[in-house]
């Protein structure tokens, strides 16, 4: 696989749990559809193993555990990891949604604590959607921070008696973001930079009806949205490849443009393997409908995103430069 310092946008971490949490962890996977048996620990020196073989320069880690302590436990033991391989991982502060108090208190750590690239949120959070109301202090923060916002659903869930992360994951990112969109979010915090996990999930799918028909009289629509903000909030998110390479990209590309489109892995859960990842990037490299020189550039435009982390491996650059 000719890839050569892409950087992952979409990977997940796992501080270290102790045998009860492993188990609850299992146990919260079956009583969801998962066939599963055991939760392998994550330690960043087999990932680094992994992203040496793949190719992968960088990755962006993320996890959003449903407690705050262990959501604080979580984001410090990733800055901790950043801090240790700064040319390698960057930190995407997780925060919970069903906290607005709590979500301001992570975004003031990110900076004087963890040193964050950008956050880390689920669609769906304890029962709470992003495009719940009470959440305006935070976009709002995030607003004046220009933030970059991962926008991952909740794959833990189950629908139609099989596990979320099979498609429900793919719905559940479509019918938040429109929510949120109807709802005013975008309109109102438009420097927030979003990256939609697996390619927008069914978004980019549906798109061209809500271009055709979300802002038709029968539609309630109390923010007054129209056609041309529909297709411009649209345009504006980046999209990350993370397990649905070939058939997405495709769409994606109808709804937004190549350079919206950035590498991500889902590396870190048990939804995906070796396998799984090497073939997505296999379909994303002979992908059609751009060119090679576009495709390589997927591997690189987070870089754009995510000024902190190219400085830190500009900075790693130039010291090795100086040491040969």
């Amino acid at each position: 696989m000719p890839i050569a310092n892409w950087i992952d946008v979409h990977s997940h971490y796992f501080p270290p749990m102790s045998a009860e949490e492993q188990r609850e962890m299992v146990d919260h996977l079956r009583k969801n559809c998962w066939c599963i048996d055991h939760f392998e620990e994550w330690t960043a020196e087999k990932t680094l193993d992994h992203m040496d073989r793949l190719g992968t320069q960088m990755q962006m880690l993320s996890f959003v555990p449903n407690t705050v302590e262990k959501l604080r436990r979580s984001n410090d033991f990733g800055a901790d990891i950043v801090r240790r391989h700064p040319d390698r991982f960057g930190l995407l502060v997780g925060l919970p949604s069903d906290d607005p108090a709590v979500c301001l208190e992570e975004i003031a750590r990110s900076e004087s604590d963890l040193n964050a690239d950008g956050f880390a949120m689920q669609a769906l959070y304890n029962g709470v959607y992003l495009s719940d109301a009470r959440l305006e202090p935070v976009w709002a923060e995030l607003d004046r921070r220009r933030a970059v916002v991962f926008f991952h659903p909740n794959a833990t869930t189950s629908a139609w008696d099989r596990p979320g992360a099979l498609m429900e994951v793919a719905f559940q990112t479509a019918y938040v973001i429109v929510d949120m969109l109807y709802a005013g979010v975008f309109r109102r915090h438009p420097n927030i930079s979003f990256i939609i996990a697996h390619c927008g999930g069914a978004l980019p799918a549906i798109s061209g009806r809500l271009l055709q028909m979300g802002a038709m009289s029968w539609v309630p629509n109390p923010q007054n949205i129209t056609r041309e903000e529909i297709s411009d909030v649209l345009g504006k998110f980046f999209l990350d490849t993370a397990a649905t390479m070939p058939t997405a990209l495709g769409a994606a590309l109808e709804m937004t443009t190549a350079d919206k489109i950035v590498y991500g892995s889902d590396y870190g859960v048990p939804c995906v393997d070796e396998q799984s990842i090497a073939e997505n990037i296999e379909a994303l490299l002979a992908f059609r409908g751009l060119t090679a020189e576009q495709i390589q550039a997927i591997g690189r435009n987070a870089l754009d995103l995510f000024p902190k982390a190219a400085a830190r491996l500009s900075t790693k650059s130039l010291a090795d430069a100086a040491a040969g």
